[in-house]
């Protein structure tokens, strides 16, 4: 075997450039092939990550009204929807694949919370003790919420680093007062996500999907959301989950336990939903597959053309080494030991292409994305198929010529010029 493969060699370097020429069919297909499965693999994972982001797998259960979530700022307090209970939110954590669990209420894009005359329009949330860690929140000022705040219902709030110049300037917020819906509140403390992710906004639709955490948020002790707005209103529920996989079958069971438990009147058809976005990923990610597939099997059609340049090399070869072949049947060479050397041969030829096909693949990946900016992915896999396809390859349009150098006559062969 190692004979083989040493022979095998010796010929393709012996004839360097017919070597080169015979495997540039198949160099060009894999080079194809591992640059277009590297950007579906990297386009695929940006569109995960901009629907899902970079963060801890949270997901969003929260209450709607037939189709459309329910908007606490404008419509009047659920009839027949329960607060949800310490119990529930534990027994919310049960469920498999589920991480940990918050609850917060929240109102969006806020006019009337100021800083002396700074106004500030963000997010305000009231948040129980687990929602910053559930989020992926890090303090990176200040001090946090201590159980004090929750029990005594004390006027504190957290910013999020990002609207602390918009607000404050070039002052240290912490212990300055503001003031939400005439309401004193004292800074604590400074948070901000513990990922730095920075979604890609090329749409409408992705700026809506984003904007509203564009200006950054404030939170609140929960106790305190009855100062600021109504006491009985259903919280929503912040889910992380264990990988990203599992963020489907957890906010679907997490809305089925909220729906079942806490909604008690069908009549204004009330449920909890969960923001399926690894399922929008997925169908986005399948449109894009289906038409980048077709370019892999028209990329697909170089390796069979570049199969049939090695077949049309080894036949030659076979007809330039006939009294060679001639010599080694004559002093006894079986018919499986010469068609297993041409094999070999062919084997390693296209091996040899296949392995700089992925090389000059891996390099052109990385010049489409600094030319086009598009995101590519390097799929390990693809690589080990590309190179066992090209030894495949090799094998399979080896076998004729192998198989004609194994049926010479020795005689014939030796005889021939």
């Amino acid at each position: 075997m190692f004979e083989n493969i040493h022979l095998a060699f010796q010929g393709i370097w012996s004839h360097k450039l017919r070597s080169i020429l015979t495997m540039l069919g198949i160099i060009i297909g894999i080079a194809a092939i591992i640059t277009i499965v590297s950007t579906i693999k990297g386009t695929n994972d940006q569109i995960k990550q901009n629907l899902i982001g970079a963060g801890n797998n949270t997901l969003v259960v929260s209450l709607y009204q037939d189709d459309y979530p329910y908007d606490l700022e404008y419509g009047s307090l659920p009839q027949g929807v329960k607060l949800i209970s310490e119990d529930t939110r534990k027994e919310l954590e049960k469920i498999d694949g589920a991480k940990g669990v918050a609850l917060y209420r929240q109102r969006s894009y806020v006019g009337d919370v100021f800083y002396q005359n700074t106004a500030f329009s963000g997010n305000v949330l009231g948040i129980d003790r687990q929602y910053l860690s559930v989020a992926g929140y890090q303090l990176v000022g200040g001090r946090g919420f201590t159980a004090r705040d929750f029990d005594g219902a004390h006027k504190v709030v957290l910013l999020e680093s990002k609207l602390v110049n918009s607000l404050f300037g070039t002052e240290d917020p912490i212990g300055k007062t503001v003031e939400l819906r005439r309401q004193p509140f004292t800074v604590i403390g400074i948070v901000e996500k513990s990922s730095a992710f920075r979604p890609v906004i090329e749409t409408l639709s992705d700026y809506y999907t984003y904007s509203q955490n564009g200006a950054g948020s404030m939170f609140i002790p929960e106790p305190c959301w009855p100062v600021l707005y109504r006491f009985d209103e259903p919280q929503t529920v912040l889910i992380q989950a264990e990988s990203t996989d599992d963020m489907t079958h957890v906010g679907k069971k997490a809305a089925d336990l909220l729906t079942k438990s806490q909604i008690t009147s069908q009549t204004q058809n009330f449920s909890y939903r969960s923001a399926d976005l690894l399922e929008q990923a997925q169908k986005l990610q399948q449109m894009s597959n289906a038409s980048s597939k077709q370019l892999v099997w028209i990329a697909g059609i170089s390796l069979i053309v570049g199969g049939i340049g090695v077949m049309n090399i080894m036949l030659v070869s076979v007809t330039e080494r006939t009294n060679e072949i001639g010599l080694k049947k004559a002093i006894g060479a079986k018919k499986r030991k010469i068609r297993r050397q041409f094999l070999t041969e062919a084997a390693a030829l296209t091996s040899l292409g296949g392995i700089l096909g992925v090389l000059a693949g891996i390099g052109m990946s990385k010049l489409w994305t600094g030319a086009t900016g598009t995101p590519t992915s390097i799929s390990v896999p693809a690589i080990l198929i590309a190179v066992v396809f090209s030894m495949v390859i090799g094998i399979v349009f080896g076998l004729l010529p192998a198989s004609k150098a194994a049926k010479l006559n020795p005689i014939d062969a030796l005889r021939r010029d």
